[in-house]
């Protein structure tokens, strides 16, 4: 849809219709030509954009790539660092540049933001934009807490607006296609499975920034306090600034910055949802540099249908393992290519050539294809919720020292022996 001012009742029904997109793509039986006669396949669709620093350009350049395909239109960009703000307005010929997020929900014209800033702003930002009839496209995690994602589920219950959650892998059909094969008996009852996110940092480690020194003064057009939000306050701190994924209060590190991208595709391919039990293991075993997340990490995670995924993080060494899942009659091996089953003598029971990508260009299309014509969303709400809580799990048992189990009954962790947990899988009703 054009920038231009169209009548009314025009608008009206078009804004209308984007927010019930989500309730559409849940199930009412409406043909492509019924969508058509309220979103025409060729409309503009308007974004804004939360956040302009480093993930955030990332989804500029996705912009940019599509923009003419798609027919999308930036209009706003914001970040607390109005600098930013502004280059990401020149980046994406966006009309506006904004240091106040809200100023963008503002805009009535706008369909859908793409929020892209630190993890512990994730959640209040969705909200306010769902709050502002705005659909949302927001970076993994989908938030920094187990609190936070229920917040934010019951917060789009209520608007019926989308959010697709930023594990672009989810846009590569390995793994719905895994699903189906499981499903249809292929592996016979699965039991583990196991994946990896690998890396060797060079000598300053996981996200430092090499030359960033500890009096860095902070650029004079940078709202620290916005940016800190409800983080504890603290005095202008440039390694919190710039390296803000090694430190609790903004960000899970390994688990919810890597983690998430892995135990999501697993999590999609076994139809997982909370795990019954979690231990993290790991440390900060070799940059002990005033970090408070580990920089090696590992984690374990039992699921009810009687399955347990280990995924492995060493950011001290990138030689990584299979990624696989493994069943009684059979392994499923993910690949390049897409993925193949093996029985025990390695004879193929079946295979999968991949179409789609982990590409945020088919990521964000697939949120723009759900607001044109309800096409499911490839990582909508539910399965961003089940992954913070996998994640969060693994968190907080490194940081206590317990095993933690997922109470049921009040929906939230516990220390897993303070929780009655059965050892056999959960019967289906």
């Amino acid at each position: 849809m054009s920038s231009e001012k169209k009548a009314a009742s025009s608008e009206v029904t078009r804004r209308s219709f984007l927010q019930t997109g989500s309730t559409v793509a849940a199930g009412l039986a409406w043909t492509a030509q019924s969508y058509g006669s309220i979103l025409g396949a060729n409309d503009r669709i308007r974004v804004g954009f939360i956040g302009a620093g480093g993930m955030a350009n990332a989804h500029m350049n996705t912009y940019n790539a599509i923009k003419e395909k798609n027919n999308v239109e930036a209009i706003a960009v914001a970040d607390c660092w109005k600098t930013r703000a502004e280059e990401g307005k020149t980046k994406t010929g966006a009309q506006h540049a904004f240091d106040d997020y809200r100023k963008v929900l503002e805009i009535k014209d706008i369909d859908y933001v793409t929020i892209a800033t630190p993890e512990h702003w994730h959640a209040q930002m969705t909200i306010d934009a769902l709050d502002a009839g705005k659909a949302v496209y927001c970076e993994k995690p989908m938030t920094h807490s187990i609190p936070e994602a229920q917040a934010v589920i019951k917060k789009q219950k209520e608007t019926k607006l989308p959010i697709q959650v930023g594990v672009q892998g989810m846009s590569d059909d390995s793994y719905s296609s895994a699903a189906k094969a499981i499903e249809e008996g292929v592996l016979g009852q699965v039991v583990q499975a196991q994946i990896e996110y690998v890396r060797r940092y060079g000598s300053q480690g996981p996200w430092r920034r090499p030359g960033l020194k500890d009096d860095e003064a902070k650029p004079a057009d940078l709202n620290w306090d916005a940016w800190l939000g409800h983080a504890p306050k603290i005095d202008w701190n440039p390694h919190h600034y710039f390296e803000w994924r090694n430190y609790s209060q903004y960000s899970g590190g390994i688990c919810t910055d890597l983690f998430i991208h892995r135990i999501t595709r697993i999590m999609k391919a076994c139809n997982l949802l909370y795990p019954r039990r979690v231990v993290g293991m790991g440390g900060i075993w070799q940059w002990n540099d005033g970090r408070n997340l580990p920089d090696n990490f590992e984690m374990i995670c039992e699921y009810p249908r009687g399955m347990t995924v280990y995924v492995l993080g060493t950011m001290s060494n990138r030689v990584g393992i299979d990624h696989l899942i493994r069943g009684y009659r059979g392994t499923l091996y993910f690949t390049r290519e897409g993925w193949v089953a093996k029985d025990k003598d390695g004879k193929v029971l079946a295979e999968h050539k991949k179409s789609g990508a982990e590409d945020t260009k088919l990521h964000h299309t697939n949120l723009q294809n759900h607001l044109r014509n309800g096409e499911a969303l490839n990582c909508p709400s539910e399965l961003g919720l089940a992954g913070v809580v996998a994640v969060n799990m693994a968190n907080e048992s490194w940081r206590s020292g317990q095993m933690m189990g997922w109470d049921t009954k009040n929906e939230k962790m516990a220390p897993a022996n303070t929780l009655e947990l059965s050892h056999f899988p959960e019967t289906s009703s």
